[in-house]
């Protein structure tokens, strides 16, 4: 399956990719609405680490035995059979957090509910990837994870 990897000799902390993320999962899709104005704020699902020596994003690594699905007591944080995509069903999440405490990459972001990344479903390339200045985010076939 194809996944996010970060290249961090080329990130420099601009955070555009938080910034598009936060757009693709809002509601109007407007970069100005998604960040001034809608209600309730939506959330990025990748987060920049680090300085402008060294950064790159944290983002969800879509493991093969993924221990979010593992420790979430709901269902609501499933792996798709056929994507293989891991994903955060809002309506089910209860937002305990055990999946935050499992998460062996510190992906999973905590909120009023679990936030992660979900790859854009539905979409070609990911926001993030889509809008990296510099391409210190590439979507490419990888191999296993965890």
């Amino acid at each position: 399956m194809k996944r996010i990897y970060a290249r961090e000799q080329y990130c420099i902390n601009c955070r555009l990719c938080e910034c598009f993320c936060k757009t693709a999962h809002s509601v109007s899709k407007d970069i100005i609405k998604a960040h001034k104005t809608e209600k309730p704020e939506p959330v990025s699902r990748l987060f920049v680490e680090g300085d402008n020596m060294l950064s790159f994003a944290v983002n969800c690594r879509h493991c093969d035995k993924p221990a979010c699905v593992e420790a979430c007591i709901t269902g609501a944080m499933v792996k798709d059979p056929e994507t293989g995509i891991v994903i955060n069903n809002s309506e089910r999440c209860v937002g305990c957090l055990s999946c935050v405490l499992a998460c062996p990459y510190g992906a999973v972001k905590a909120g009023n509910i679990a936030y992660k990344c979900d790859l854009c479903r539905g979409e070609e390339m990911p926001a993030c990837v889509k809008n990296c200045p510099n391409r210190a985010l590439i979507y490419i076939e990888g191999g296993s994870e965890r």
